[in-house]
Formats: C-alpha cells, structure tokens, sequence
C-alpha cells in the first residue's frame, strides 16, 4: 500500500505519486480504499492535474473552493485487469474466493496513442486484424498506453481472414473515407485518414477532400405503425452520423446479426454479398403460420388502392408474406401476379406526368425528386413517396424487381455512403461548374461576380429567390467565406431542395430493410 506518500503502490505497477497518502482503514464493501491528495502549486480550483494511485495514471480536477497546498480525498476507480498482472491464487486477489472461470467475451489490447493525438480526439488502428475507431481518453496523451476491449467474435479469425479485413479496412476505402467500427459502442462510423496518417478531424469544406453524410434519426409517431424522422446532411465524420452493427431477430432478443457477421460479409464476392443479404431478409420474414397478407386492388384504381393498403401496414405487416390478387380476374398468385403488381405500381409512380419524379437533366434514363411535387399532388405528395419507400423496400426484401432508376446521390442516402462535390456534377451539372471556376478566381473576380448566399429556384414557371443560409441574401461571396458557400450550394443540391420528400422515401425503405445489413454494399 502506499501509507505515508511516494513510494507506494502496487509491486506490479508504478510508485503512487509523492502528494498521494493512502487513508488507513478506509476499504469500503467493494475493497477500494480512499486517498488523501495534495493540490500541486500552482494548480487553482476547476484545473486537472496528473496523479498515480495504486498503479494508475488518474487525472484528478481541483474543487473550486480549493487551492495549491490543500488535500482533498479521493477514492479511486477499481482498476482494470492488468495484462501484466501476477496470476490470482485459487482464493483470488487478497483472500476473496475466486469466481468460476468463464470464456471471454472479449479480448483486451494495449496500445500507444500516436503523436498529435490529444485527450478526447479519435485515432484509427488496426486490432485483431479489424480497423477500429478509438477515442483518446481525457485523462490520457500521445506516447501513453491505453487499454480497451473488442468482442472475441470479432477478433477470432483465422490469420488470412485478418489479413482479408486489414486489407478492406473492415468495409470498403472511398475516396480516402473507410468505414470502420468506433470501440466505445461498437457502431460504424466514417473517418478519413490525412497525409500524416492521421485520423482528419477537419469539418471545414474542401472540393477535394470533403464529403457528407444522410443522418435520419428516428422518432416514433402518433400512429404506432409510422414512424417519423429528422433528416439532415452532415460532415461524413459526425461522430453522430454512425449505424448499428447489429439486428435483433424476430424474438426481439437475440442477435440475427453481429458486426462479426457484417465484417465477414465485407469481404465476400458481390454474389456471395448478395446472398448473404438475402438470407438474412428471409430469416426477417414473418411465419407464414404467424400471419400473411392478402393484397386486393383493382387494376383500374391501382395505384390508390395499393397505397391505401400499403400504408395501413405495421413494419411487421412489411415483412410478412404477400400475396395478391386483382379484384374480378382469375388468377392465384404463385409469384407472377407479385411481379407484375411491383412493376406496375413503379411505373405509374415513376411517371413524370404524376409531377413526383422527373428525368435528371444529366441524365435522362434516371429520375430524380421533383422539388415542386407538392404543387402537382398538395394534398398527398409526401405519402407516395412514405409509400414508394416501402415498396421498394419490399421489393428488395423479397427479391422483387422495381420500374424506376434513380440518380446515384439518391443510392448514396439509402446506403449511407458518403457524397462529395464531385457528385454535384450528377444533379447540377451547370452548377457544378460554375463552382468550379469559383474556386480559380482571386478577390477582384470574385467580387465582381455580385454573388451572394441564395439561389434562384424556377417553380410552375414562377422564379424565387431561396436563402442558403439564414440571412443569405445580405452576405455577400468572398474568397474567405467560398468554402461555406460551396458548402451551404452543395447541402440543398444535394438534399436541402428535396428534404421532406426525401425524409419519407427513406422513412418507408426503413420501415422494411434494417440499416445494418446495407453496410455490406459498396
């Protein structure tokens, strides 16, 4: 023990610090015993200020009522189980019986944190073979050793697994952003790595480096069978903006997929991926015995009877067996009626004259969201697309074929994958150029330009003048504040135009396809 100030502490660990004095007797019911510290000098109240106790490196934060000279008594955490610690006794550490010895579940690494890295930043490694996310802590800096655990079924593979992981980086490497798993609670989340190899923290708009990410937080509604949800683009390194990595099954209990799972589809072949996929969807799918859905519509009022009985759903209802049947025709549906009811409803809700879709500029075999659909449909354009994101979910949950093909961005929000300025170039390719010549002018062309924080929309033939950011029209474009503007054009092209019908679409795919599983695609 450490009575009496320095040179104390455990034989296995360093000394206690010479301001720390073990207070005699003090063990509570869990064993830990409290500590008497003396305030360094020059250390005022609300500052924090190093300490070893009992083998470990504390940070402890002075009272505001305290001062340099002072002590204050502190009861340290218990520490955690050392890699380098003596084996216990068959009665364990000091006399206690010992516990009957189970398998891990985890598996403990000891590493260095980098240069640079400061307390409270992330840094990326590799663990076992997987690229991890690891967050320094704040009571540690570069140079010192930290510990954390990662789940054994993550880490138990075979070494030309590991290296097969190593290699990917647990997902897949995008234009320098890789898709790997944070260690504080096992979510995936997007970083990307600097010219020092470093985690890049920078949040600031860069043409070539920058890129954004769809964030849907849900929320449940007023009607138990709909959820809403807050939809935004944000920098691809929120440390809000990550997915889960695992599925409950059915039961709602035990896990249908872990990250393990995922980061042993990451690797397989597009076909292997796909099946992997699809088996996980028809492990999803709800016992024929629990309950089947039967769809009846009349060709003549497809659309609006498909919908009234898509939305009336449960999310468990979406997962459950379809079948169809068109009202006053013979027919039992052995699959080929399903397949015609997917194509048929697309392609009238993929119609450019319903006014909810219209054929990208750039390219016209793709559609893209109508920004003015609320003036073709104003009373109902939000629930066609909650509905066509349902039915595309379906259809990709029973293996069913969909009418329409929409621009990339669109695939990139589904999935989650991270967009860039380069991607501009598919929604607004005028755009996407002019910005571009922005980026080579000096201060006087730029002035010149007269360009401020709006955009001019045309709507039913109407022009109106729209703010990027609030108070737009009355901040002019310079060279200092380009990277803001370029940002502020690049979030409504992207999705600030489209936002609430985009929020549905997204809505609606959910309602059927759990995130976690997408995380396999590329």
């Amino acid at each position: 023990g450490g009575g009496g100030g320095g040179g104390g502490g455990p034989p296995y660990g360093p000394p206690d610090s010479p301001n720390v004095t073990r207070i005699p007797n003090s063990e509570g019911p869990d064993g830990r015993a409290a500590y008497m510290v003396a305030i360094p000098p020059r250390v005022r109240g609300g500052q924090q200020f190093p300490v070893t106790i009992a083998g470990q490196q504390l940070m402890v934060t002075c009272p505001t009522n305290a001062r340099a000279g002072m002590s204050v008594r502190i009861v340290p955490p218990a520490p955690p189980r050392s890699l380098d610690r003596p084996p216990e006794g068959p009665m364990g550490q000091g006399g206690r019986p010992k516990r009957p010895a189970r398998p891990p579940d985890t598996q403990m690494f000891e590493v260095v944190v980098p240069r640079g890295v400061r307390p409270g930043q992330p840094f990326a490694l590799l663990a076992g073979g997987v690229r991890v996310l690891v967050t320094c802590p704040t009571n540690a800096s570069e140079g010192q050793k930290i510990r954390f655990n990662l789940p054994m079924a993550l880490t138990r593979k075979k070494t030309e697994e590991a290296s097969k992981l190593a290699k990917v980086k647990l997902s897949y490497d995008k234009d320098g952003w890789t898709r790997t798993i944070r260690v504080s609670d096992m979510k995936f989340q997007w970083i990307r790595m600097d010219d020092g190899g470093n985690v890049d923290t920078n949040k600031r708009f860069d043409a070539k480096n920058a890129a954004y990410v769809r964030k849907l937080e849900f929320v449940e509604g007023h009607d138990p069978r709909m959820r809403t949800g807050i939809l935004s683009l944000v920098t691809a390194n929120d440390p809000d903006a990550v997915v889960d990595s695992r599925i409950k099954g059915p039961d709602g209990r035990s896990d249908l997929v872990s990250y393990a799972d995922i980061a042993d589809a990451q690797v397989m072949s597009f076909e292997d991926k796909t099946d992997w996929f699809q088996r996980k969807c028809a492990e999803l799918c709800v016992e024929w015995n629990e309950g089947h859905m039967r769809m009846n519509v009349r060709r003549e009022f497809l659309l609006s009877d498909s919908m009234e009985a898509v939305m009336s759903l449960s999310r468990k209802d979406l997962r459950k067996v379809w079948r169809f049947e068109f009202i006053g025709e013979a027919g039992i549906d052995a699959g080929g009626l399903a397949r015609e009811w997917f194509q048929l409803v697309t392609e009238e809700i993929f119609d450019p004259d319903m006014g909810l879709w219209k054929s990208c500029a750039t390219n016209q075999m793709l559609m893209e969201i109508n920004p003015a659909s609320e003036f073709c449909c104003p009373e109902d354009h939000l629930i066609y697309f909650r509905f066509l994101g349902r039915v595309m979910g379906k259809a990709l949950f029973d293996r069913q074929l969909v009418a329409g093909h929409m621009i990339p961005t669109l695939y990139k929000h589904m999935c989650g994958w991270p967009c860039q300025f380069a991607d501009l170039e598919q929604v607004d390719e005028e755009v996407y150029e002019n910005l571009k010549k922005l980026l080579e002018m000096n201060p006087e062309e730029m002035e010149y330009c007269c360009l401020d924080f709006t955009v001019t929309e045309e709507v039913m033939d109407v022009k109106q003048e729209i703010e990027l950011v609030p108070g737009g029209k009355d901040m002019d474009v310079t060279c200092d504040n380009l990277p803001e503007y370029m940002e502020a054009t690049l979030q409504y092209k992207m999705m600030g135009r489209v936002k609430p019908q985009l929020n549905e679409l997204l809505l609606g795919f959910f309602d059927v396809i759990p995130e976690p599983i997408l995380t396999i695609f590329d």
